[in-house]
């Protein structure tokens, strides 16, 4: 017994530090490409697919992707006025709200709204998706189906049987209604019958350019833009200290 719990707070040390050192890691980086790229786009996303994050990853491969806690992305951008890139990037942490994620790019802002607007990839729903039709199966032959799945068929809840060796519907059978919150046992139907309800989009939020322009891209107020403030009365005061200091030490 004593080995056994010593064995097992090592475990859980080890699990924080890598945890701690992942979310610095990411802290680092972030950091590194907000110095090194011209535009941040703060994006969310509609039914996450890692298979598709990482397509996109692929064909915009001279950008960065990061998909982290908004905490820590923030803590990257920095959370405090004196280790924010400019004032702008305030504004940029407080979107990071909900899934979303940020996108480092030296891509043109409009190359970069176009595309993600017109992109778009269907998935298979999953558990907990809310159906955007109805799908109902005739009685009928299911010879795409080989004889073997008919247990697995029934088990999932259609009324099937084997006849001649050919798995057959009995009765006509609504797997889902539009509105309806999938369970596991639809949404395991329609992947089997190769139908695809989830759409895959990549929102764009707002944007930040090096310039010091913060462009919001949703909402009713989209496409509005702040620009970077001059801080001409923070150089004045920064002067008027310089010289009085000198004017102390002489």
């Amino acid at each position: 017994m004593p080995k056994s719990k010593r064995d097992k707070k090592v475990s859980l040390t080890k699990t924080t530090k890598k945890g701690l050192q992942a979310k610095q890691t990411l802290v680092e980086e972030i950091r590194k490409c907000a110095g090194n790229y011209e535009n941040i786009f703060v994006f969310s996303v509609e039914n996450m697919r890692n298979s598709q994050l990482k397509d996109l990853r692929n064909e915009w491969s001279s950008s960065r992707f990061f998909f982290g806690k908004n905490k820590v992305m923030s803590l990257g951008l920095g959370r405090k006025r004196e280790e924010e890139i400019d004032e702008n990037v305030h504004k940029i942490s407080s979107t990071l709200k909900g899934q979303c994620g940020l996108l480092f790019t030296n891509e043109p802002s409009d190359k970069v709204i176009e595309y993600f607007k017109a992109y778009e990839d269907t998935d298979f729903a999953r558990s907990g998706f809310v159906s955007t039709e109805t799908v109902t199966l005739p009685a009928a032959p299911l010879p795409d189906f080989p004889h073997s799945m008919e247990p697995q068929l029934r088990q999932l809840g259609l009324p099937t049987s084997l006849q001649r060796g050919i798995i057959t519907l009995l009765s006509e059978h609504t797997v889902c209604n539009e509105g309806d919150t999938l369970t596991p046992e639809q949404a395991r139907i329609l992947k089997l019958l190769g139908r695809k309800m989830a759409n895959f989009r990549v929102t764009l939020i707002c944007s930040w350019s090096k310039g010091g322009t913060f462009t919001t891209l949703v909402g009713p107020e989209a496409g509005t833009e702040s620009a970077k403030k001059p801080k001409k009365s923070k150089k004045n005061k920064k002067s008027v200290l310089k010289d009085t200091t000198m004017e102390v030490e002489s």
